[in-house]
């Protein structure tokens, strides 16, 4: 009985649907916009694309990532791009509860710099934050990655340790952590080099280190991906090399200064990127909060408040974070030249 069914839909296939199909194919790819053949594509009659193989493997390639691509550009470009118009409007609701804009042009922008009392403060103090915890954590992560990769028992087990932070670190997590304490060392006030050290330099220095010791164990949190990429690197790299270096009489030290690190210095660069971007999209992150916390205030003729006023915050702190990137990735590549 199946099979009978299956035969007279596929006599309706090739009845019914082929030819439509067919004809529809047919006049997609021969129009006058576009002409196809089987050699090359010819578009209003004068502009001929040659058809290659490794162009056909591209469009069955891009094909596959369309799906995503529709849902990136609706459900993620298109926000950003009109979180850049809110920007230059004061956005409010009216007593009947329709949104409003009112272009206010750069006005938002010297708000945030000049009528703001806190932004500036809180965005200066995060971003001395992130530039001590960025190597510290790409560091940690080489080191971890380096150990795991040599002949241990439980590799498996030990890579699974080291990620498994990655995959709880939740907003509520963390914040029930840090409430505990669990986020810091309880042994590290005994040091008292560390106080030496705050109490000797400028506030505006010591506030960001104080931070990075109080919080040592979250900043580690945040290098289980580093980790994993670091150690794909450390795995690909030709153990022949290793061994001619030795033979050569180079030391572990002159081998990892010379070979490791050289061959990991892209994915190092992919690290810092990773790095930056999770810690500045962090839920319990200070900048990210006020952010949040000035988008629910109601907006007000000082625009200090509101969606609009919010989202010029938004786009400062991602000018921001990017030229921190930029200053990072362009130090990492010109260490790099230099060697």
């Amino acid at each position: 009985m199946i099979k009978k069914h299956l035969e007279r839909f596929g006599e309706f296939y090739r009845q019914k649907v082929l030819p439509i199909r067919d004809k529809v194919m047919h006049r997609l790819t021969h129009n006058p916009i576009i002409r196809s053949t089987h050699t090359d594509i010819l578009f209003f009659g004068k502009l001929r694309i040659a058809i290659t193989n490794r162009r056909r493997e591209s469009v069955v390639g891009i094909m596959f990532i369309m799906l995503w691509i529709v849902g990136y550009l609706v459900f993620a470009l298109y926000p950003v791009f009109n979180t850049l118009y809110l920007s230059f409007h004061n956005v409010f609701f009216d007593v009947g509860g329709a949104l409003r804009l009112e272009f206010v042009g750069i006005g938002n922008y010297q708000a945030a710099f000049l009528q703001d009392p806190y932004f500036v403060e809180i965005l200066l103090s995060y971003t001395l934050e992130l530039i001590l915890n960025v190597p510290v954590t790409i560091v940690f992560a080489l080191i971890i990655a380096m150990l795991i990769n040599q002949n241990v028992a439980l590799r498996g087990l030990w890579r699974t340790v080291f990620f498994l932070p990655v995959i709880i670190a939740s907003g509520p997590v963390i914040a029930e952590l840090m409430n505990q304490g669990a986020t810091t060392l309880p042994s590290i006030s005994d040091y008292t080099f560390i106080d030496l050290v705050i109490n000797n330099i400028g506030t505006f220095l010591a506030n960001p280190l104080q931070a990075l010791f109080e919080q040592i164990l979250l900043v580690l949190w945040f290098a289980g991906i580093q980790i994993l990429i670091l150690l794909a690197g450390l795995q690909k790299i030709d153990k022949s090399i290793y061994e001619a270096a030795q033979i050569d009489g180079a030391s572990p030290w002159e081998t990892f200064w010379k070979i490791t690190l050289p061959s990991l210095m892209p994915l190092i660069v992919v690290s810092i990127i990773y790095t930056v971007v999770s810690m500045s999209v962090f839920s319990l992150n200070n900048v990210v909060i006020y952010i949040r916390d000035r988008m629910l205030g109601q907006a007000t003729a000082d625009l200090t408040t509101g969606y609009g006023y919010s989202a010029t915050l938004a786009w400062v702190y991602f000018l921001v974070m990017a030229i921190i990137i930029g200053i990072f990735v362009g130090i990492v590549s010109l260490r790099g030249r230099l060697k």
